[in-house]
């Protein structure tokens, strides 16, 4: 019977928003998937987020890689609010996901992770 565990972003503290402070590659850390690479055994990631900021600006997420399909590009713009970035989409193998902001500073990103195990 597989399991799931809530937990927090390893890049986040308490939960709080992880703020962008890096403009360019390596992004700020979000989040470091599960060591293992059993079949079965994954973390499920969700993010969104939260442009604080006065205007809008291009956020690069870096999904497991800093290159071509490994990039994942949002365009952001003023008075969207939350949104929503990674829907539960999975990692492992000790995978990185990291971030950067055109524009530094103006975007936090909040999430948890589901850790899934068969």
């Amino acid at each position: 019977m597989a399991t799931a565990v809530k937990r927090l972003l390893s890049g986040s503290t308490d939960g709080k928003n992880i703020q962008i402070t890096a403009s360019a590659d390596p992004g700020n850390l979000i989040h470091t998937a599960v060591a293992s690479t059993t079949a079965g055994t994954y973390d499920e990631i969700w993010l969104a987020a939260n442009l604080v900021g006065a205007q809008g600006c291009v956020l690069v997420l870096e999904f497991g890689g800093n290159s071509g399909v490994d990039l994942i590009t949002y365009t952001l713009t003023t008075g969207l609010g939350l949104v929503p970035i990674l829907n539960g989409m999975i990692l492992q193998n000790s995978e990185v996901v990291r971030a950067y902001c055109s524009l530094p500073n103006y975007v936090g990103i909040l999430g948890f992770v589901n850790s899934i195990t068969d």
